[in-house]
């Protein structure tokens, strides 16, 4: 079976480790080759029997479906969700409307578009946040807000400087877990934990906590929860996977209040696969998988998807 590994250019260091490590992954298996992604070579792609998705925008979300819709008109098989799925989970205030649409716990929610302003707040503390920004950008110290007046002041930020809307959103007190999910497989539960910062930082997942504290920042897996506890925030995940139509793999954000109810914050349908660094990679390992393992179990599950075997001449 040949593999295409299509990805991101130019690369930055974080992204270009995971490539080659990807390519190293498959290629004891499959036949590899990789390339940037590029609208006047995609017909090069017309070869291949998979595709593995690595276009993870690299600052531009809205980017990361462009891909997988060029790849559906091919009818190429990929691996990783849809253009449908990826669509929906990059806009923070879609996601959340399906999950409350679907009965599955969010925290209260509303958004704010450019040229629009909010003379309320119903709810207080509330944090504000881009509705298309992933990796906590957009969210600085000051963006958990108690009143009117530094609300409206924190959607005007994002208007001015991201030129979209403000998902303003009440601020759940609490754990935070991440979940991975590979093919059917929920891995092992990761909290991450804030304790252990330096007082004068905020104790949420800010932009410059997330870039710039992560080796001050507690990521305990698997998480200290119940095994009841671990059973319930799986089978909410897993609800979460198949509502939203994810495939292959993902990673769900969500908090967990004094009393014991689950948030959905918001999902990554194309998380990064950077070894040692990414979430999901901890999470494989803390399972006794190895890199190379995650890999091949992401392949897996596109195969089996697509019904990729000897019978359609594609192997």
């Amino acid at each position: 079976m040949r593999i295409t590994v299509v990805h991101d250019a130019p690369l930055d260091l974080h992204h270009e480790k995971m490539v080659n490590s990807v390519v190293n992954s498959l290629e004891k298996s499959f036949e590899v080759d990789s390339r940037p992604f590029e609208i006047d070579a995609v017909g090069r792609l017309r070869g291949t029997d998979l595709v593995f998705n690595l276009t993870t925008a690299m600052g531009n979300t809205e980017r990361q479906v462009h891909l997988p819709a060029v790849l559906d008109l091919l009818g190429i098989p990929f691996t990783g969700s849809g253009t449908t799925a990826n669509a929906l989970c990059i806009n923070k205030t879609l996601t959340k409307l399906i999950m409350k649409a679907c009965g599955i716990s969010t925290p209260e929610f509303f958004s704010v578009r450019p040229g629009e302003t909010a003379d309320n707040l119903p709810f207080s503390p509330a944090i504000v946040k881009p509705v298309k920004e992933g990796g906590a950008k957009g969210i600085w110290e000051d963006s958990v807000v108690e009143s009117v007046d530094d609300m409206q002041k924190a959607v005007s930020r994002i208007h001015e400087r991201f030129e979209q809307a403000a998902l303003v959103e009440r601020f759940i007190e609490g754990r935070e877990f991440t979940v991975g999910i590979v093919g059917n497989e929920v891995l092992p539960i990761m909290e991450i934990d804030f304790s252990s910062l330096p007082d004068h930082l905020e104790t949420f997942y800010s932009y410059r906590v997330k870039q710039f504290h992560g080796d001050e920042t507690n990521y305990i897996c698997p998480a200290k929860i119940s095994r009841r506890e671990e059973k319930v925030v799986s089978e909410f995940s897993m609800r979460v996977f198949q509502v939203l139509d994810l495939k292959d793999y993902c990673r769900i954000d969500l908090k967990i209040d004094d009393e014991g109810k689950i948030y959905f914050l918001e999902v990554n349908s194309l998380p990064l696969l950077v070894p040692d660094y990414s979430d999901i990679v901890k999470m494989a390992e803390t399972r006794g998988w190895s890199y190379e393992d995650l890999i091949n179990r992401i392949v897996a599950s596109a195969i089996r998807r697509y019904g990729l075997g000897e019978g359609d001449g594609r192997i």
